[in-house]
């Protein structure tokens, strides 16, 4: 992607001109403009995409509130960039209105247009679009028969994200995760596959894919001298399934692999109402001596209810205090409270959603220790992640 088109929306003509002069003098691509949100809303009508909108909050007429709740339906634009002189806080709550109408945040520069933070900004955003797989059009979407044939041939596979020390970038485990690895597709995310899975109750058959392929894996990396921790992800429908621990105990003993190395991860939101057998079902995972841990930690409003009441063994903080620790302060001291938190509980934390050396460096500060991002590695495919592992002990020798 080389042209980008901007809409720049501020209501104060000279902070206008000045703004819309900077960016054509740098930016290849079209720089539009308007003085108010019904004027933005015309404008946008008006072509086929923008993409980024750089919007001032306060101004007379319609403000930039009211533009991003009418503009949101429109989908027309790829990420929102603040340039405002609104209140830090009021900010902030506007970053949370951005998040709610599924548009993407890209920064907050403040109040005045600051040129080399919108440049940087851009580039973040270019990174992104080159990032994202193409999206298939709804007649390429996936079917149930697709689906079906999909998990009979054998075509979902592992792939596997490293837990890293903050520090030392030591490696002590890796999420797996879900790929199908279609044959005319390509690579598809789960969001290409997971919502069919879902509705049809086929999630369980993918788990049980990923769990061998992942207990297969540790065997092989046993072998070569290396003992590594995988976590699964498990669903509120296999919790609720009699049989589960059961045959988790069956192929844990088959394959030889210790219960201590496996850990699974359970969203708090799944257990806001989860019946008797749910609960059963974790404790009994935690008596064969797997490892249990709260994803998506602090997303949801039960969060501390839950910790106290089952035998979780982890938490995983959620990727958005670490998205918002430079902009609010109060995301950083959740994040202290939640790392004092779990040292108090002797439990461990992962940090999740970790992109930059400078969020590294100042959850390192934090106290944080644990963490998952793409800063240290994207998920793998297995013969990958056998070379990541090898590296990783090469380094830890040396």
């Amino acid at each position: 992607m080389q042209n980008l088109t901007v809409l720049v929306l501020e209501d104060e003509p000279f902070q206008r001109l000045v703004t819309v002069t900077a960016l054509e003098k740098v930016l290849p691509g079209r720089v539009l403009q308007a003085a108010d949100g019904h004027e933005a809303i015309a404008v946008l009508s008006a072509c086929d995409a923008v993409d980024i909108v750089l919007c001032d909050l306060k101004m007379a007429g319609m403000d930039g509130l009211a533009f991003l709740r009418h503009a949101s339906s429109s989908g027309k634009i790829g990420a929102v960039v603040l340039c405002s002189e609104l209140d830090p806080v009021l900010r902030q709550a506007t970053v949370a209105m951005i998040h709610c109408l599924g548009l993407t945040f890209l920064g907050d520069l403040g109040k005045p247009f600051k040129l080399e933070g919108f440049s940087q900004l851009v580039k973040c955003y270019r990174e992104q679009c080159s990032a994202t797989p193409r999206r298939l059009s709804p007649a390429e979407l996936p079917t149930l028969s697709d689906v079906r044939q999909g998990l009979d041939n054998g075509e979902f596979e592992a792939y596997y994200q490293p837990k890293v020390t903050l520090a030392g970038q030591l490696l002590v485990g890796a999420e797996v995760l879900a790929r199908w690895t279609h044959p005319q597709w390509g690579v598809l995310s789960p969001a290409h596959f997971l919502p069919v899975m879902e509705e049809h109750n086929l999630i369980s058959r993918l788990f049980w894919q990923l769990f061998e392929q992942g207990l297969g894996l540790q065997q092989r990396l046993s072998a070569q001298g290396h003992e590594i921790n995988l976590a699964f992800n498990l669903s509120p429908a296999q919790l609720d399934c009699g049989v589960l621990t059961e045959r988790i105990t069956l192929l844990l003993k088959r394959s030889q692999v210790p219960a201590t190395s496996v850990m699974f991860e359970i969203t708090e939101s799944c257990l806001m109402s989860a019946p008797a057998r749910s609960l059963e079902s974790l404790v009994r995972l935690r008596m064969l001596g797997c490892g249990l841990a709260m994803d998506d930690f602090g997303a949801g409003y039960s969060s501390l209810d839950r910790l106290s009441e089952l035998p979780f063994s982890q938490i995983k903080l959620d990727r958005a205090f670490v998205r918002k620790m430079q902009s609010q302060p109060k995301s950083a001291a959740i994040i202290t409270c939640s790392v004092a938190l779990a040292k108090a509980l002797g439990i461990s934390l992962v940090i999740e959603g970790v992109e930059t050396v400078e969020q590294q460096v100042r959850l390192i500060e934090l106290g944080g220790t644990l963490a998952q991002g793409y800063l240290f590695a994207r998920p793998m495919p297995e013969s990958h992640f056998i070379d990541f592992c090898a590296q990783r002990a090469g380094r830890g020798r040396s």
